[in-house]
């Protein structure tokens, strides 16, 4: 089937989809975006996606009116268009489109675009059982990347910078903290306690990340966000990271450096199956 986009309320395919080259999404980076993961044709964790928009949105000022309703309807519509079981779906709202200039514009609407793109998720259940590698890269993004927003230099250059290394991904380091990933959440194991980074304007409060917590936490497994070093995940029993399109995966080396034993622990192991149970509970996805 031909790739489909939809752009402020049309659907047509892919090659044809625009917006006007004054976006401001385009000139400004002045948008957010969601990539929520499609299962077996259902959204995964839909509701969580939606309501981290709309605070996204609203600590913007971008002002976007279409109802969650009609929105909802929208994105499985496309979803359902594509021919797509299992994809992502990319959803992009900008300030809208009006003559460059640094002030937001009085009466521009907001501009709405969304793609859906095949991907494997049965991957990401393999790599429970191999773990991954990440580097360290210093963090040199703006100072609220707790908003969704799509100016991702800095993330762009420390994911091409792990790429270029053989790794997975760039874990983002300030002074001597680890703060999360390019585009996933860092987390450690120590003395079986779950390590991560507590929210606020320095990570992006992450889907999966709070997922995991809930779970964890109703599993009567002790999770403790606090701030972590490079030198407290260098000498941990166990990391990993987790995002929409890796829910959870093992990080076995850091910078060239094992991780313990070099291979996936018990504390992750048992996390990897509370989320994908998770999974299978709100989709019917099994790998």
């Amino acid at each position: 089937m031909p790739q489909l986009a939809y752009v402020n309320g049309r659907i047509l395919p892919l090659a044809d989809a625009s917006l006007h080259i004054e976006d401001r999404g385009t000139q400004f980076a002045d948008a957010v975006y969601e990539v929520c993961a499609v299962m077996n044709g259902q959204i995964l964790d839909w509701q969580p996606h939606l309501l981290r928009l709309r605070r996204n949105l609203a600590e913007l000022g971008i002002n976007w009116t279409m109802a969650d309703g009609p929105f909802t309807l929208q994105a499985r519509r496309l979803i359902s268009r594509n021919g797509q079981r299992d994809c992502i779906i990319y959803i992009q709202i900008s300030r809208g489109t009006a003559r460059r200039d640094h002030a937001f514009p009085g009466d521009a609407p907001a501009n709405l675009v969304m793609t859906v793109r095949r991907f494997d998720f049965a991957q990401r259940v393999k790599q429970l059982a191999t773990g991954i590698k990440v580097i360290i890269q210093s963090d040199t993004r703006w100072g609220r990347v707790d908003i969704k927003t799509t100016g991702l230099l800095g993330n762009v250059l420390a994911k091409q910078a792990a790429r270029e290394a053989g790794a997975f991904e760039a874990w983002l380091l300030s002074g001597e903290t680890v703060r999360e990933g390019s585009s996933t959440n860092a987390w450690i194991v120590k003395d079986g306690r779950i390590i991560t980074h507590p929210t606020g304007t320095s990570i992006l409060p992450g889907i999966a990340r709070d997922s995991l917590i809930r779970l964890a936490t109703a599993a009567q497994m002790i999770v403790e966000e606090r701030p972590f070093t490079l030198a407290e995940a260098l000498g941990a029993d166990e990391a990993f990271l987790t995002s929409t399109t890796a829910p959870i995966l093992p990080v076995v080396a850091i910078d060239g450096q094992a991780v313990a034993d070099g291979r996936p622990g018990p504390v992750t192991r048992r996390l990897g199956e509370l989320v994908w149970n998770e999974v299978a509970r709100q989709t019917g996805w099994r790998a």
